[in-house]
């Protein structure tokens, strides 16, 4: 997630939280975002951030890697809450069929409601691809 604009910017899915799975996500949100240098990098302590293979991208992008502290799960909110409102608005209501499915429909869930439909309070009432739009145009 993009702190500036809100939008979810890099995801992967899998049935388990793996390096791999979170590997991924970072390379897509580089490459969608194509970032400057300077790009800090916020998670908790869990071991798929910490492991070595983590490390050596975050490095070979160049970023920064910031860690929350132990046991401050105040550092992370946003994450926590953009989780907790997928749950309400996505995935408490559907029962899907395979793994297959539930992957398509999250993927519907960030790029077609929560980056482009759903606006966010804390960023004047806009949505994060608006957001992130103003902000292209500003630089």
């Amino acid at each position: 997630m993009d702190l500036h604009t809100k939008k979810l910017v890099g995801y992967s899915f899998s049935r388990t939280m793996t390096t791999d799975l979170i590997i991924k996500a970072l390379e897509n949100a580089y490459h969608a975002q194509k970032p400057d240098e300077g790009l800090i990098f916020h998670s908790d302590l869990g071991a798929q951030y910490t492991s070595t293979d983590f490390a050596e991208v975050t490095k070979n992008f160049k970023i920064t890697h910031s860690f929350s502290y132990k046991g401050s799960p105040y550092d992370n909110a946003c994450i926590e809450s953009f989780q907790a409102i997928l749950k309400k608005e996505e995935v408490n209501h559907v029962q899907y069929i395979n793994h297959k499915s539930a992957e398509l429909a999250l993927f519907q869930y960030i790029e077609g409601w929560y980056n482009r439909k759903r606006i966010h309070g804390s960023i004047d009432y806009k949505t994060p691809q608006e957001m992130e739009d103003l902000y292209s145009c500003a630089v």
